[in-house]
């Protein structure tokens, strides 16, 4: 076996290895962010596809999150939004599970609150049910939602519960 393929495989093993890790350490911020635009999506009872791009976008260009198949990703936010379906409680119960995660972790919290933001805007409307949504998930993770423009004290009130949001 010459030097360069053992090189070459060496310098495969440890990006696959890399990859691995990284997957690893990020699948907690995975599944968050996924629950929350999950959430956002389902607000106003309408999953709209620049929704899902939006995300999938996000997903694609960030350093952390970039590891992840997409197909995957896409199959995860099926399942959140699956569970609104089947009993929107629950549903809603299992997303906030995974945000929940990241409290206590600031960065990977306001990053988390910015992309849920992003996505209720991908459709053109950030409706108040969308922007009611993310106040929940300010105050689940603990987070001021006036920090992100959230301050919208006409409708202070958690959001409407949709029982079957339509996927698109």
């Amino acid at each position: 076996m010459r030097f360069d393929d053992v090189k070459s495989w060496l310098n495969s093993q440890k990006d696959n290895l890399k990859d691995s890790v990284s997957r690893l350490k990020n699948k907690d911020f995975l599944d968050g962010v996924v629950a929350g635009c999950a959430l956002v999506s389902a607000a106003d009872g309408h999953i709209d596809a620049s929704e899902k791009q939006k995300m999938v976008g996000f997903i694609q260009r960030s350093d952390e999150l970039k590891v992840f198949d997409v197909q995957d990703v896409i199959k995860k936010f099926n399942q959140y939004t699956d569970g609104f379906e089947f009993d929107h409680t629950i549903g809603k119960g299992e997303a906030l599970k995974a945000i929940i995660k990241l409290k206590g972790n600031q960065e990977a919290s306001r990053l988390l609150v910015r992309v849920c933001c992003a996505i209720g805007m991908a459709d053109g409307d950030f409706d108040a049910d969308e922007k009611a949504v993310v106040r929940e998930i300010c105050a689940e993770l603990g987070l001021d939602p006036n920090e992100f423009g959230l301050n919208d004290a006409a409708n202070p009130s958690t959001p409407s519960s949709p029982p079957f949001p339509n996927k698109s």
